[in-house]
């Protein structure tokens, strides 16, 4: 790590486009941190500039940028997963450790995604639809209802949410398999946890799908138009993780042809969802726009991983949430 900084210490940019959140970050992590210099440059010509002294940086880092950045050891990601074209290829090949902000959302996004299985669940795509139109429309056929405590739930990314997603279906009674690259069991309230390659033959045994899985090289357009064939006649598709993930005109196919029952998603290939989308006219999906992290204490969350981040950085120690740059997460 480099010291040769303003003072000799070390220095972290705190990079624009600035957001109210951050507002007060600089002055709070110099006084928590007296070994460490924190730059706010307001435009990306001042970023060039701080960058070239920089040791660290939080935000995003485009090629152009990080051409300045000559002696960057850190870079926090200033989201857990974050947007394509982050990790472009200059950024993987450069020797910066990059650290992302995962488990700061967790509760929010896993008390989302059971809103939306509980709404599939019970019909209420239908409902809410009728309500918009005062229409008193009951349904009394008990094959539209699943009944969770006798379900069972493909959660597909066991990370932080994905385990949380699981341990909450659990608790109904759901029987919950994992699918993970990475993590295997045990996981408390999953029966098993597998290997990734395991996602195709576990598909035709799920009542519920439940993506809570990153944008990487290897899963981008996982759930495309053959892995939807594979899944159980009227499964029902939940997705919070990222929205290239799922190949939408796939799933909206396979929801014409009376394959699936439902969906639910927050998440999506394009964003917004077009407005001419047929997804948004299906009474049997559920939209939401990419909300499902929305709750309180996020930014203290953030600014908690970047101190702790910062404080190990200046005393030489391993950083946490650390990202295989070449996978994205």
């Amino acid at each position: 790590m480099s010291t040769s900084g303003r003072r000799g210490l070390p220095t972290l940019v705190l990079l624009p486009p600035h957001d109210p959140v951050t507002e007060g970050w600089q002055a709070r992590l110099e006084q928590a941190v007296p070994d460490l210099v924190v730059l706010r440059p307001e435009t990306r010509e001042e970023a060039a500039h701080a960058l070239a002294e920089a040791d660290a940086a939080y935000g995003t880092l485009p090629a152009d940028l990080l051409a300045h950045a000559g002696r960057l050891c850190w870079l926090q990601a200033p989201q857990a997963g974050p947007p394509p074209g982050f990790y472009h290829p200059a950024l993987v090949a450069h020797p910066v450790q990059v650290t992302n902000m995962r488990d700061t959302y967790t509760d929010h996004v896993a008390a989302h995604a059971l809103a939306l299985v509980l709404a599939l669940a019970r019909g209420l795509p239908k409902y809410a639809r009728d309500q918009a139109h005062a229409r008193w429309a009951p349904h009394w056929d008990p094959a539209t209802v699943l009944s969770l405590g006798e379900a069972a739930a493909l959660v597909v990314g066991v990370g932080a949410v994905g385990a949380e997603v699981g341990r909450l279906l659990a608790a109904f009674g759901t029987r919950v398999v994992g699918v993970d690259a990475r993590r295997g069991g045990p996981v408390p309230g999953f029966a098993e946890v597998l290997p990734a390659d395991a996602l195709d033959r576990l598909l035709p045994e799920a009542d519920l799908v439940i993506l809570t899985v990153p944008h990487t090289p290897a899963t981008e357009g996982l759930l495309n138009a053959r892995r939807l064939a594979l899944a159980k006649p009227g499964a029902y598709i939940v997705n919070v993780g990222r929205g290239a993930t799922v190949r939408l005109d796939d799933l909206a196919a396979a929801l014409e042809a009376g394959h699936l029952a439902g969906a639910a998603l927050d998440v999506f290939e394009t964003e917004p969802l077009p407005a001419d989308h047929p997804l948004w006219r299906r009474p049997d999906v559920l939209i939401t726009p990419h909300v499902a992290g929305v709750g309180p204490h996020a930014g203290e969350r953030r600014f908690a991983v970047l101190l702790e981040n910062a404080r190990r950085f200046v005393a030489g120690r391993e950083l946490i949430n650390l990202v295989d740059k070449s996978e994205w997460y």
